[in-house]
Order: structure tokens, then C-alpha cells, then sequence
């Protein structure tokens, strides 16, 4: 066939951009009610632009052109025979038990490489510790963390005031305030291909670790379990999923052996990444009440078994929702009545 390749465009382009707003539409509103006028409309533009691309298919010199209608042609095709279900109100307990996990899951290879760089940060500040203890100023951020555990904690068991007494909500919701933003700031690193994430997740291990191994190695392992078990077994996993949903932001960016556009990409993993970070919020708040209430106080006032216990059972329950908690819940298609 010879056409005229120019003016064959400038006739075109028209109304594949008419094509291409209406896809947009409806793809970023999918159950936006269109009248029927608007419908045939589409219908129109659908099979003009599939009768465009027929015409160019063979024309060698424009590939770019060719990928765009066949782009264009796809969605428009998937939109027509779309079988997704009406989508119903947000149901807050459905979303929490089913959706939050099941996204977890969905994702857990992005979990396991957020776990594996913090495990590497947690391994380089226990070393950095061991071999230079004086370095315990340059990797803790923290003032009370730099004190001799030892006198740290015999100052505490000591204490004959409840130092939070007037303020215990105060602190509470500034650690939720400081976790919520550290975690938020985790995943939006993610728009850096990673590095940031990854320097994010690496950083936070070197200080667990730090601490963790100056704590041992002044023989205040039980007093180090009941103060971060409690709290810290809710917050470390927290900040590990906001590193999670910031590494599969980075995945959708780079892309690598996806011939997926970048944009279709990006809305292909968005609700994810929403859901994930709800889950991290709703996580740090519960971890801001416990350390606040539970984790700043130590034996005689409250004995350490009885916080260990405590944060044994909660990274029990933790683990169990994450790994159980909507299984075998897949939604069925409701069949259309005769």
C-alpha cells in the first residue's frame, strides 16, 4: 500500500490524542460512569486507530509511530473487554487482614533484599564496636547511646521518679512522628534508583548493630532485650517494609527486562506501595504507644522477663499475620445472570 506518510500523521494524530485522553480517563477513573454518546465516541476512535495502524504496519521507516498505535490499540482493546469486578467501599478491617498482607507476600523478594541490606549494616556496626569502641561517637546518634551501658543501666534501675510521668503521650507521638517520617523518607528514596534506600536500610543497621553489640559486650544482654524487644520488634520490621516498598519503587524505575513504558510501570506498582506504607504508619504508631508505656521501664519496676516475653509474643503474632493472614481469599468473579 502507498500512502502518504506525512499527511497520513497530521490526518491521524488527532484523533489518536483524543484516543489517548479517553484512555487516560478512564484508566485513572475505572468506574467513571460515560454516556453513551462519549461510549461510541470512544468505540470510533478505537477502530479508526486500529485501521491506522493496519495501514502503517509495514512501513519500515516508522517504528516509533508503529509501537505508539500498537500501545494505544492494546489499552483501547483492554478497556472494551474489561472483566474486572465493580469496585466496592473501602472496607478498613478487609484492607488491614487480607490486603496488607497479601501484598506483603506478593512482594517478599523485595522484603528479603531490605532484610539482607540491614543484616549487612547490623554486621558492620557490631564489628566497627568490637574492634574500636571509641568509634561509638561516630555511629551512635544518639547521647544516652553513647554512655557506658553499665552505668546507663544502674542509673535507670535506680530511678526513683517516673521521668515520663506528665509526658508519656507527648513522647509517644513524637517517636511516631520521627519513625513515620524516617520510614516515609525510606520509600521516597526509592526515587533514586535505590542508593538512597539502600544507604537508608544499611545506615539504620550500623546502629542497631552498634548498640546491640556494645550492650553485649558490657553484659547487658537481658536489660538490651527488655528495652528494645517490646517496641522493637514491631518498629525494625516497620522501617524493613518502608525499605521494602522503596526497593520496588526502584525496580519500576529501572525497569531492567520490561519493555513495559516507565508510567505503566509505575501505576502498575502505586497501590502497592500505598498499602505497604499504610501498613508501616499503623505498625509505628502501635510500636510509639509500646515504648513509650512499656519499654522505658526497667526492673524493679517492671521485670525483663515479663517485657521479653511480651516482645516474643508479639513477633510471633507479627510473624503469623504477615505469613497467614489472607490465605486462600482470592475473590471470585460474580457470574452475570442470564
Amino acid at each position: 500500500m502507498i500512502i502518504d506518510l506525512q499527511r497520513f500523521l497530521a490526518n491521524g494524530r488527532p484523533f489518536w490524542n483524543e484516543l489517548e485522553k479517553l484512555l487516560d480517563r478512564m484508566e485513572a477513573e475505572p468506574n467513571l460512569p460515560m454516556p453513551l454518546a462519549q461510549l461510541q465516541l470512544f468505540h470510533q476512535l478505537y477502530e479508526r486507530t486500529a485501521a491506522d495502524l493496519a495501514k502503517i504496519a509495514t512501513f519500515a521507516s516508522e517504528p516509533e509511530t508503529r509501537r505508539y498505535l500498537e500501545n494505544l490499540v492494546a489499552r483501547a482493546y483492554g478497556e472494551i473487554h474489561e472483566t474486572r469486578a465493580i469496585q466496592r467501599r473501602f472496607f478498613p478491617l478487609e484492607w488491614f487482614f487480607t490486603t496488607l498482607p497479601q501484598t506483603f507476600r506478593r512482594h517478599i523478594r523485595a522484603f528479603y533484599l531490605s532484610l539482607a541490606i540491614t543484616l549487612a549494616g547490623c554486621a558492620f556496626g557490631g564489628l566497627a564496636i568490637s574492634f574500636d569502641p571509641d568509634s561509638k561517637t561516630v555511629l551512635m546518634p544518639f547521647s544516652h547511646l553513647q554512655q557506658d551501658p553499665a552505668k546507663r543501666v544502674a542509673d535507670e534501675e535506680k530511678a526513683t521518679h517516673d521521668r515520663l510521668a506528665d509526658h508519656k503521650t507527648t513522647f509517644s507521638a513524637e517517636l511516631m512522628t520521627h519513625n513515620t517520617k524516617v520510614s516515609v523518607f525510606t520509600l521516597a528514596l526509592g526515587m533514586t534508583w535505590g542508593v538512597g534506600t539502600t544507604i537508608m536500610l544499611f545506615y539504620n543497621g550500623v546502629i542497631l548493630g552498634a548498640v546491640a553489640a556494645d550492650y553485649i559486650h558490657a553484659g547487658q544482654t537481658k536489660f538490651l532485650l527488655g528495652w528494645l524487644m517490646p517496641h522493637g520488634v514491631i518498629e525494625i520490621p516497620a522501617i524493613l517494609i518502608a525499605g521494602q516498598a522503596g526497593l520496588l519503587l526502584a525496580l519500576a524505575l529501572i525497569g531492567r527486562g520490561n519493555r513495559v513504558p516507565l508510567r505503566a510501570r509505575l501505576r502498575e506498582i502505586s497501590r502497592d506501595i500505598v498499602t505497604l506504607i499504610f501498613g508501616v504508619g499503623l505498625m509505628l504508631v502501635w510500636a510509639g504507644f509500646i515504648e513509650a508505656f512499656l519499654s522505658q521501664y526497667h526492673e524493679p519496676v517492671i521485670p525483663y522477663v515479663a517485657k521479653i516475653a511480651f516482645g516474643v509474643v508479639e513477633l510471633i503474632l507479627l510473624f503469623l499475620f504477615y505469613a497467614k493472614s489472607g490465605t486462600g481469599m482470592v475473590r471470585k468473579p460474580k457470574k452475570s445472570s442470564a
